[in-house]
């Protein structure tokens, strides 16, 4: 989950599950003309000399997130920077949202420059109960079309709790040691204030976790800004497009398990296993902050 904490529950509430039991949202439809800017800033985020794809080019996969972004008005925020509705996100009290992992399935890649069209709809829903309080747990389901095809089918889980949360984490940050790591597939990052915020900018991402350090440590109980579950993702899937590059992605799958800080060293590790590969997130902490499988086609 991102980040992966434990919930504390709201003295008296109700169960999550009678909030949602009428909630049925139905589908919606978004277009978006794929231009190439989102990539070439991205692609200067991350440091690589030239832009990874150009008119007509596949995108990366992944990269999609950069498309069909949600700009609530500034009003429509909460405290915390996150939308106060939106489609796909349940009515509970209290809401507190980790994004805990997904799956896609790319049938063919998206093409860069041209027109795509992507529907959204409600997956599963389930609630669980956990060792502190109940958890709802959200898929969101996207399907990506371009020229009347599908290319792309996505899943999104997303674990939902109410009250605020009670992790631990450490005191101080060590942003000197470098992960231990032997992996075939190495691609280290240092990821600082500034490279979060414009990654937050580039993902439509107002959460202030990622660029208010006082609202971390004062608010929320971190020791520092907080790397994107998202960004963790995208760094694991660039070791396949930078180390395989002959090879395709047909499908992948995701988990977030543990917070990486800002200003501390990760690596991206990848190891290539028949025809996929295994991928993880390492910092000097943690073996396993996050981890992909990927399967090529």
């Amino acid at each position: 989950m991102e980040p992966e904490d434990q919930p504390v529950p709201v003295s008296g509430a109700a169960p999550l599950s009678s909030y949602v039991e009428s909630w049925t949202p139905g589908p919606v439809t978004d277009e978006d003309p794929l231009p190439v800017g989102p990539v070439a800033a991205l692609s200067a985020v991350l440091d690589l000399p030239d832009a990874v794809a150009k008119a007509g080019d596949p995108l990366p996969p992944l990269w999609h997130w950069l498309y069909f972004l949600n700009w609530p008005a500034q009003g429509g925020l909460g405290p915390d920077g996150h939308p106060l509705d939106g489609r796909f996100l349940p009515p509970i009290p209290h809401r507190q949202r980790m994004w805990a992992g997904g799956r896609c399935e790319i049938r063919e890649p998206l093409r860069l420059g041209e027109p795509a069209e992507r529907v959204r709809s409600l997956g599963a829903l389930t609630a669980k109960q956990g060792r502190t309080g109940e958890l709802l747990f959200v898929t969101e389901r996207r399907e990506f079309r371009q020229r009347g095809r599908l290319c792309l089918v996505e899943e999104q889980d997303s674990v939902y709790r109410s009250g605020r949360s009670a992790g631990q984490h450490p005191s101080v940050l060590d942003q000197l040691t470098l992960p231990d790591t032997d992996s075939p597939w190495q691609l280290p990052a240092h990821p600082d204030p500034a490279l979060l915020f414009r990654f937050s900018a580039l993902t439509a991402n107002a959460h202030r976790i990622h660029y208010d350090a006082p609202y971390c440590r004062d608010e929320e109980g971190y020791p520092g800004l907080v790397v994107h579950g998202p960004l963790l993702a995208l760094l694991m899937l660039e070791l396949p497009r930078r180390r395989a590059p002959d090879r395709r992605v047909r499908s992948l799958s995701y988990r977030l398990h543990k917070p990486v800080f800002g200003g501390e060293h990760l690596a991206a590790c990848g190891t290539p296993a028949g025809e996929g590969a295994e991928l993880r997130v390492a910092t000097h902490r943690e073996n396993r902050h996050a981890t992909a499988q990927v399967t090529f086609g």
